[in-house]
């Protein structure tokens, strides 16, 4: 890879050395172009290349850090159960784990039922609005816009907004690209870091990420970490790239690097 800006240049040599490294990834917008049906997300060629070739190294751990849920981000992966590759679901409420499988979330019975009678609320609110499409989460639902034009998008995120206030404030709602989400979890991609960090026992951390759910996540790292953000806008992010050719630019390059002292 050429033309390395000297922030991330300095910081895949220091990721490189580490004694045991975890690459924490979103999906969507990272990995993935982002699609009007969400379900067709899939990598980039380029970023599956780079995936693979970073599960190869010695002491890498990789791992997909997603808002989706478990199941569907298993599909859009491709992620099939020989993988290497850890997965975070949900924001962090759900895993998988290499050799071990699904860890199953606490039983939530009640949350559940209430969960599927304010989905169905919300599909019943924002059944006339173009465009507009709830999704199923495990734990919430969202409220997609992408295809909406604005003022749809506003009114189906306000008739939304109005049934979460009234029945669960307490609820965690989240924004992101054309979407909102409500969860009766409150688990954010910093505690999926966190408990991927623990689990892996990694000594740095790689993040990247491109919309505000990830920001948290950016602002967990510490000293010898390494935060980026693909895209444009404000971030905490220690590094830039433009867009997920040059992602997966750079996590190709630290493969190489990571491989030339690990391998």
């Amino acid at each position: 890879m050429t033309g390395l800006a000297a922030d991330a240049d300095a910081a895949l040599d220091e990721l490189a050395s580490t004694d045991i490294l975890l690459v924490a990834l979103d999906f969507d917008g990272t990995l993935s172009p982002l699609e009007n049906e969400p379900m067709d997300a899939r990598m980039l060629p380029a970023a599956r290349d780079a995936v693979e070739a970073l599960t190869a190294v010695p002491a890498t751990v990789v791992a997909l850090v997603s808002g989706r849920s478990l199941s569907d981000l298993r599909i859009i992966a491709e992620h099939g159960d020989g993988s290497r590759v850890w997965l975070a679901g949900s924001h962090g409420a759900e895993f998988w784990v290499p050799g071990e499988g699904a860890v199953e979330p606490d039983d939530a019975g009640e949350d559940v039922a209430l969960r599927d009678r304010l989905r169905s609320g919300a599909e019943d609110a924002t059944r006339d609005l173009d465009g507009v499409w709830i999704e199923p989460k495990t734990f919430g639902f969202g409220v997609h816009t992408r295809r909406a034009d604005p003022e749809a998008a506003e009114e189906a995120n306000r008739l939304v907004d109005d049934i979460v206030a009234a029945e669960v404030p307490h609820w965690r709602r989240r924004t992101g690209h054309n979407i909102v989400e409500y969860s009766f979890r409150h688990e954010g991609k910093d505690s999926a870091v966190a408990t991927l960090r623990a689990r892996t026992r990694a000594t740095a951390v790689l993040f990247a990420g491109d919309d505000v759910t990830d920001e948290d996540a950016l602002r967990s790292l510490g000293p010898g970490d390494v935060g980026v953000h693909v895209g444009t806008g404000r971030s905490a992010a220690r590094v830039l790239v433009d867009d997920i050719p040059a992602m997966a630019g750079l996590l190709a390059e630290l493969a190489r690097r990571r491989a030339a002292v690990r391998g």
